[in-house]
């Protein structure tokens, strides 16, 4: 697997040990509008420019990816392992297992 499967308390310890880690929604803006986790980057995996997005990022940082359920995180995570991203983790189970505040 090109990517970990984490869940919401492992983000929340993994951000607190790696600052620069980016978390990364892949969600639709309407989604994003119910709530997203805190300082998460906004990337819509069914945006068109997804792939251009995903280019201008830092190959070297971790990422987390999230969803509504962790399915469309992981396509991104395989996407992104494809594109050279090595330091990838998935929130399993998507945003509903993140037990924390959102916003």
């Amino acid at each position: 697997m090109s990517y970990k499967d984490i869940s919401g308390e492992e983000l929340k310890k993994l951000r607190e040990e790696q600052p620069d880690a980016v978390v990364v929604e892949v969600r639709t803006p309407l989604e994003v509008s119910q709530g997203k986790i805190p300082g998460a980057q906004v990337i819509d995996l069914m945006d068109a420019r997804f792939p251009q997005k995903v280019e201008a990022l830092d190959k070297n940082k971790p990422y987390v990816l999230y969803c509504r359920s962790g399915n469309r995180s992981a396509q991104a995570c395989n996407y992104m392992a494809g594109q050279g991203f090595t330091k990838l983790y998935n929130l399993s189970g998507g945003i509903g297992n993140w037990p924390y505040e959102t916003e």
